[in-house]
C-alpha cells in the first residue's frame, strides 16, 4: 500500500451486506470493512477472537447470556470460541473487523462469505 485508505471512498464501492472487503493488511491480519443490516448467523471462531469497531450506526453483538450494544466509535472483542451473532436492528451499520488473513466470517468455510480486497 502506498497511501492512505479513505474509508468513505471504499464503502462507496459496494452495497452488499455481510460481505467483508479487505482494505489493508496488518501483521498478517485483514482490516475489513463491512456494511451490515438485519441479523447475521449465530457462529463462533475456534482459533481467533472477533474484533468489531462501529463507524456508523448501532450494532448489537448478541451472546448466549447477554447483548452488547455498540455505538459509533465503540468496539468489542468476542473471545475465541464464544458463540455470537451481530445484529443491526435499526438500519445499515458500517463496521471494521480485524481478523487473521483468511478467516471465514462465520468461522466455517462451508457457510462463509469470502472477504475480497478492494
Amino acid at each position: 500500500m502506498t497511501g492512505a485508505v479513505n474509508l468513505a471512498e471504499k464503502f462507496a464501492t459496494f452495497s452488499e451486506h455481510w460481505a467483508p472487503r479487505i482494505v489493508a493488511t496488518y501483521n498478517d491480519n485483514d482490516i475489513r470493512i463491512v456494511k451490515v443490516e438485519g441479523e447475521f448467523v449465530w457462529h463462533k471462531h475456534v482459533d481467533t477472537d472477533d474484533f468489531f469497531l462501529v463507524l456508523d450506526g448501532v450494532l448489537d453483538i448478541e451472546l448466549r447470556d447477554r447483548t452488547v450494544t455498540l455505538n459509533p466509535g465503540e468496539l468489542f472483542v468476542v473471545p475465541r470460541g464464544v458463540e455470537h451473532r451481530p445484529v443491526a436492528r435499526y438500519g445499515e451499520v458500517k463496521i471494521i473487523v480485524i481478523e487473521p488473513a483468511g478467516t471465514d466470517n462465520t468461522g466455517d468455510s462451508a457457510t462463509a462469505t469470502r472477504a475480497v480486497a478492494i
